[in-house]
């Protein structure tokens, strides 16, 4: 099991920016962040494939980026423009699959979460 730490979420004003971070206790294939507002389910906001390849939600295309760092296990999630619809619990994963299944953000393709953190637009 692999073990994800995240940081670097707080209360931002719309159109602000935050960067967050999450650091993995080892390398893996496949990163990704999701999202979780009260409610609703818990979506696959970007994601990172071991080549550099990125994907991500219609919803946070153009706003949001997702890189990593493989010599510290660690990937982050660079949110511009932030919109009241951003608020949400954000969480790292982590999975062995690649390709498609990395791309797809399907939650079942990752074995690992970290404990999340909160992100909160204020107008």
């Amino acid at each position: 099991q692999v073990r994800l730490v995240e940081s670097g979420g707080g209360s931002v004003q719309t159109g602000g920016s935050l960067r967050l971070s999450c650091t993995a206790s080892m390398y893996t294939y496949c990163l990704a962040w999701f999202r979780q507002a009260p409610g609703n389910e818990r979506e696959g906001v970007a994601s990172i494939d071991h080549d550099g390849t990125t994907s991500y939600a219609n919803s946070v295309k153009d706003r949001f980026t997702i890189s990593r760092d493989n010599a510290n296990n660690t990937v982050y999630l660079q949110m511009n423009n932030l919109k009241p619809e951003d608020t949400a619990m954000y969480y790292c994963a982590a999975g062995w699959s690649s390709g498609v299944y990395c791309r797809r953000r399907n939650r079942g393709d990752f074995a690992s979460w970290g404990q999340g953190t909160p992100v909160t637009l204020s107008s």
